[in-house]
């Protein structure tokens, strides 16, 4: 990508094609949706209407990568056999729905091993997620699902970038797979990106684990909770425990010139889309 992907999480009132259009009015070119309701099992398919004029609204407006973010309730790794199969039928809804979509990506929290092993967990993730995409065609596509790296919390699969990138190794064999890390998520988890001397440490452990090719999304979210505590909640960027000098670094990082940047911060009032997604944008160094 020549031009910086910088964009936020909208919510895709009134279909889809409405939020690429709105993308732009906030100052994006790249966003994230739920394709679906994210706290319900049942989804309806994708009008073929709306998938046209939604891909014809992203050549027009150059709008892209297009991201999903699949339903929270989803759980590839649970204990529960239901939870574990209701899981894989809504996960191959969501990756039918970006298909038809044209989505490049699709981000996936791995879920709660609870009650087993961790590689128990992760066995079961990477079986539930070959399941749910057997004999779709993804093939030929630009179609790539995103482990995401989470808040760290006990018994939740991706809670340090080794067990993302462990989960990522079983899947490359049957599945188009890469990286999403979110910073609240990295921060809370215990990883310092706050010192200059913790952010080149991190990410020494990014390269030694996940690799910075393979990360393709960044959640660029400030965190309101200390890092380590484990306690995932999003406020607006530089107004949190991380502060404003990470996110710089992040933006201007070549390692990650290849990545969109995508806000899931709160939305407390008319115009926090568009000023978190203009303060990320003014981090950006210009190429002299």
């Amino acid at each position: 990508m020549t031009t910086k992907r910088i964009g936020v999480h909208l919510h895709a009132t009134g279909g889809v094609s409405n939020t690429i259009a709105r993308a732009p009015e906030v100052g994006a070119n790249t966003l994230q949706i739920f394709s679906s309701s994210p706290r319900m099992w049942r989804a309806a398919k994708i009008d073929p209407q709306q998938a046209a004029r939604t891909r014809e609204l992203r050549a027009k407006l150059d709008v892209g990568p297009l991201v999903i973010h699949t339903s929270y309730l989803v759980n590839v790794c649970s204990q529960s056999d239901e939870v574990r199969e209701k899981s894989t039928a809504a996960f191959r809804g969501e990756v039918e729905r970006a298909l038809t979509l044209g989505a490049e990506y699709l981000v996936l929290h791995p879920g709660s091993w609870k009650g087993l092993t961790r590689n128990e967990g992760l066995k079961l993730a990477a079986q539930s997620i070959e399941k749910a995409i057997d004999e779709l065609p993804w093939q030929g596509t630009a179609f790539c699902i995103l482990i995401e790296n989470t808040a760290g919390s006990e018994c939740s699969l991706g809670g340090n970038f080794e067990q993302v990138a462990e989960l990522v190794e079983r899947l490359r064999p049957c599945a188009p797979v890469a990286v999403c890390l979110d910073t609240c998520h990295t921060h809370v988890s215990g990883y310092d990106i706050v010192t200059t001397e913790g952010y080149a440490e991190t990410m020494s452990k990014v390269a030694a684990t996940v690799t910075f090719d393979a990360v393709r999304v960044w959640h660029c979210n400030d965190a309101k909770a200390a890092r380590g505590s484990r306690l995932d909640r999003h406020t607006h960027i530089g107004e949190g425990m991380i502060g404003i000098e990470p996110f710089r670094w992040l933006l201007n990082d070549p390692r990650f010139a290849h990545c969109a940047f995508i806000a899931e911060t709160p939305v407390d009032e008319p115009g926090d889309e568009e000023r978190n997604v203009r303060g990320l944008k003014s981090l950006v160094r210009v190429a002299k």
